[in-house]
Parts: structure tokens; sequence; C-alpha cells
């Protein structure tokens, strides 16, 4: 691929930065200057004014900038590239110039997916715009109608998106926008080299927007590549977690944490709580586990099929069950309201990964608590995430709880939980980047060599 300019992100022109109580309070979305329509469809929404993130972001948008946006979970940044992708949208069907796709929205999982192409539904029902969500874990026939039909949206995972290129089922002659959601966990997934072949297939000159939690040297490298001169919006501090989140360390062996879990359960203010696990094997033992103690739970892995994923997640928002257990899939913005307490059941071994679990609760202002079982041989791992988010964080013991209780016995049959391959690759790292050892001449024994074989040939 090309290289295209660059100018640093971290010039003061090209950045701005907007921390907490930056902007004002009141400010309504009308002064962005949005069609009318999109404003009736915000208000029935709800919304009555912008977050910092929309403030700073929509207008650069709408100025026709590329841009990287840097907010926490939790902070509208869906709303942030939607709005005013609409608002052009809606100016290019005045014109007469509304055909063919002119948006792709690139999302790392299909419940993202989902997500955005509902509000995308929301926030354009007064306007006559058609998106079509592509992604994987279900038949393709009826995502292929719809680009048939002819849509003028598509928010894809990149899986199935390259697929559909491949078989020329989808044309991007006419894009003009491409939306990078969640570039942190994109690149954390691996989809790097499918970012690349979806490159290939658009227009060199188009609107190119990339939104991500944290900003990694991995993300930098990436808007390098793929965006002209971006401006920069940068809400709150780079990688710190959202500040309506109180964060909590509960120090606890490996056995007992489904006992802690279970006690803490029982307190009447954890009423929407989502509890996350490295692992496929771990959530399902985990929620067989909570089942029999008669606690009300869905769980959402990637084995499960689309129809079981979609159904955990609704049983979860309307409040069906108590707990919803999951791996990271849905620790990347899926929008759930109203989760008391996020639990980190496995501690996470990136630390991106914490800010992103912990941003599920706390959204939109609203005040929110993130608990952590952190066993010893985990304690690395919260170092590490204490440098990276600069902030220690509080410890707390469950009153009344054995934290000293023996292991039980394993029942009969019973598998050991499967190590987390990642975890034992990030501490493989950590021995590769520390420092050589020293050698001591006093304590270095000398190996005597073998003498030579003197034995000559017959």
């Amino acid at each position: 691929m090309t290289t295209i300019p660059w100018k640093a992100i971290s010039e003061s022109e090209n950045t701005c930065k907007v921390w907490r109580g930056a902007y004002a309070p009141h400010m309504p979305f009308s002064i962005f200057g949005l069609e009318e329509e999109i404003l009736r469809a915000i208000q029935k929404a709800g919304y009555t004014r912008p977050t910092p993130v929309q403030t700073a972001a929509i207008p650069k948008v709408m100025q026709g900038n590329d841009l990287i946006a840097i907010a926490q979970t939790g902070t509208g940044k869906t709303a942030a590239f939607v709005l005013p992708m609409l608002h052009r949208l809606s100016e290019a069907n005045r014109a007469g110039k509304l055909y063919g796709v002119k948006a792709l929205i690139l999302a790392p999982t299909r419940e993202l997916a989902v997500q955005i192409s509902e509000n995308i539904r929301s926030y354009g029902r007064h306007l006559p715009i058609r998106v079509a969500a592509i992604y994987g874990g279900v038949e393709e026939e009826a995502q292929i109608k719809a680009i048939r039909k002819g849509v003028h949206i598509i928010v894809a995972t990149p899986g199935r998106l390259i697929d559909l290129l491949g078989r020329q089922k989808v044309d991007f002659q006419g894009l003009d926008m491409i939306v990078l959601d969640e570039a942190d966990r994109m690149l954390h997934m691996g989809f790097l080299p499918d970012i690349e072949t979806i490159a290939t297939h658009l227009p060199k000159r188009r609107q190119t927007l990339m939104f991500s939690a944290t900003l990694s040297k991995e993300v930098e490298s990436l808007a390098r590549r793929f965006l002209y001169q971006p401006k920069m919006v940068q809400i709150g501090k780079r990688s710190n977690p959202a500040e309506t989140v109180q964060q909590y360390i509960y120090e606890v062996p490996v056995h007992l944490k489904n006992a802690l879990l279970q006690e803490l359960l029982k307190q009447p203010d954890f009423k929407r709580v989502l509890v996350f696990v490295r692992m496929k094997d771990g959530a399902d033992r985990l929620t067989n586990f909570l089942k029999l103690a008669q606690v009300k739970v869905a769980k959402l892995h990637s084995s499960r099929s689309q129809e079981q994923r979609l159904q955990a997640l609704q049983d979860f928002k309307d409040g069906k069950a108590q707990v919803l257990v999951a791996t990271d899939i849905v620790a990347r913005g899926i929008d759930i309201d109203g989760v008391t307490h996020v639990v980190n059941y496995d501690f996470p071994v990136n630390p991106e990964d914490y800010v992103h679990r912990i941003g599920r609760t706390g959204r939109a202002d609203a005040q929110g608590e993130a608990i952590s079982f952190v066993p010893k041989d985990d304690l690395n791992l919260l170092a590490i995430l204490e440098m990276f988010i600069a902030l220690p964080l509080e410890r707390k013991r469950l009153k009344g709880f054995n934290y000293h209780a023996p292991i039980p016995p394993a029942l009969p049959g019973e598998k050991q939980p499967r190590r987390d391959w990642r975890k034992r690759t990030r501490e493989m790292e950590a021995k590769k980047s520390g420092p050589p050892a020293k050698k001591n001449a006093h304590t270095t024994k000398r190996v005597p060599k073998k003498p030579a074989d003197k034995r000559g040939k017959k």
C-alpha cells in the first residue's frame, strides 16, 4: 500500500484535547448545523446535549477532515461519527446524488455491528437512508439481498465483508467515508491484514475516521498508513478508565473465586452484573455453578450461535438474567444500560482489555463499580495495569468471608481448567525483555574440557 502524507498527531494545531468540564454542559445539538430531521430523531431518542467527544469530533467530521478520536468507552463515540455521516448523506439526497454505498463502518464483533446499525436507524428514522449489517455466524443470503436492493451505509465485520468482496457482491466505487470503530480492538484481534485487503477495494479519495479507547503504538501506526493529515480528538487522559467507575481489587485464591462471587451477588445493589472470564470453557463452568446456586444467569462467548448470543444479551437487558457471564467479546462498544457492576472474575492479561471491560458500567455519566479478583499468580498483571493507568487501585475484603478455606476435593471426572495461552505469552515476553543475568566471576564454575581423542585411524 502506498504511503500517504501524514502530519504528526501530536502537533498542537492538529490536536484537540477535551478534559472533563472543559465544554459547555448545556450546549444543544443544534449548534452543529445538523439537518432538522436528525435533530428530531436525537430528541426522540432522549438526548438533550452532546458529550465531550461529540462536541469535539462532529465539527471536524462535517468539515471533511480525516479524524482519530481517543475516548473512553461509554462516552458517545458512535453518535460522534453517525450524526455527521447522516447529515452528509441527507445533503447528497437533496442534491440528487444519493446512490450506491456511500459509507462503510468496520467493527470488530457482530454484536457491535448490529448495535451500530440500530443506532443509525434510530438517528436516521426521518431520512431515506438504508443501512445493512454484514457479519458472520449467520446465513449470508439475507445480507446479499439487502445489498442488491441498494444500501447507503454498510456496517461490517472484516471477515464476512472480505468474503463478499472476493465474490464481487459489494461495490465501493462511490464510497465517500470509512470508519474504523474500536480500532485498538480490531488490531488486538489480528484484523490488520483484513483491513489492508478491504482498503484495496476503496477509492483513494475518501474521508477516513478512526475511533479508539486507547492510543497504542499500533493504533498510531495504523493511523499513519490510512489517514491523510488527520485531526485528533482526545477526551481525558490516554488509556484511563471512565471517572464514573469506582474500582476495587479483591485478592482471593483461585479456588475461592466462585464462593466470593456468590456472596457478592447476594448484596442488594448487585442488580445487573457483567462477569468477564478469559476463556469459553471457564464461562461454561461458571455459568453452571451460578445456575446451581439459583442465580439467574446468561452466558456469551464466540462458540454460541448468533441467535443464542442475541438472546443472552436481550435477557440481560430485559432483567431476566441478573448476571451475564462473558468473554471479551462484549468488552468493546456494546452499550447495555444500567450495568451496576462489572466483575473481572479472571483478571485481564492486557491492560487495554481492563479499560474496555470496566467501561461497560458507569456509562453516560452514570455511576458504576468494577471489581477484580486477583489471585497470587496475577499480582504481576495487576502491577502492570496500575502502571498503565497510573493509578493504584483500592484493595477490599468482604467482611465475614473465609479467605483461608481449603481447596475442595475434585469431583469424579472433573477436568482441570486450561491455562490461558495469552497469559503464558505475556510472561514469556516479560522474561525476554528483562535484563540479562549478571555473571559472578567468583561463583562461576569452569567446566573442564574433555581430553582430545588421541587414537589414530587404523
